[in-house]
């Protein structure tokens, strides 16, 4: 009679071995997905990041230039809107700019030259805009930095 019962609990549980393995596939393939998805965001991030770090270099570059240059004549050398014929002090660095970022040849970058608001002791105020996009981002990036040269 023993015999009997358990050749039916078998019978009764046949294929729930498959059914497990079934469900352990599943859950693994899921995982995997899951670590594809997480390594997609992580370089999409990190390439984000290197542009924002080219970008900071190339302005800080330019700000550099200008400690160097003469100061009197910043405006007409380093002033630019972004649009027309790019002043002689830019030309260089613009292609730069257009070499490291992505499109940013359809963004071209804005160099703006103020007297300070805060007073004439603090220098002239400069505000150098960069602005590209990356082939796989719909949105267009901006870094701004602000300097005071005297």
């Amino acid at each position: 009679m023993n015999t009997r019962i358990s050749l039916r609990g078998r019978k009764q549980e046949s294929g729930v071995m498959l059914l497990e393995a079934l469900i352990g596939i599943l859950i693994f393939s899921l995982g995997i997905l899951a670590m594809v998805g997480m390594q997609s965001v992580a370089v999409q991030l990190s390439t984000d990041a290197r542009d924002r770090a080219e970008a900071n270099n190339l302005a800080s570059q330019l700000v550099g230039e200008m400690w160097i240059s003469n100061r009197a004549d910043l405006v007409t050398n380093f002033e630019y809107d972004g649009s027309g014929t790019a002043p002689g002090g830019l030309v260089n660095w613009i292609s730069l700019v257009e070499e490291r970022l992505p499109d940013a040849a359809t963004y071209p970058p804005v160099v703006s030259i103020a007297p300070s608001a805060l007073g004439a002791s603090v220098g002239t105020e400069t505000m150098i805009t960069l602005r590209w996009k990356n082939p796989t981002d719909d949105t267009v990036h901006q870094f701004v930095l602000t300097a005071y040269i005297n």
